[in-house]
């Protein structure tokens, strides 16, 4: 699913070429792990989280599959997103 929804995400943000910031939920094999986040790529976000690139929560709880994501232009607005 991350791989169908990043293609999708990224093909669009090229196209209009306007700054995106995602808010994405992932969660664990068994869905009783969650982890929100916020980034500019959430392609490479995705990729980090999958190859466990960078140590932490979601390297510790196994948290790699991605459930939802939502696209803003302002950062702003993923920030006060991110944090509800």
């Amino acid at each position: 699913m991350c791989k169908r929804l990043t293609v999708i995400f990224l093909i669009l943000k090229n196209i209009m070429n306007i700054p995106q910031y995602s808010v994405y939920i992932l969660a664990n094999a068994y869905n009783n792990v969650l982890y929100t986040g916020m980034t500019n790529d959430l392609a490479r976000r995705c990729m980090e989280h999958k190859k466990k690139s960078i140590k932490g929560f979601t390297n510790r709880y196994n948290v790699d599959k991605l459930v939802y994501f939502e696209a803003f232009t302002e950062v702003d607005e993923a920030i006060k997103r991110e944090n509800r």
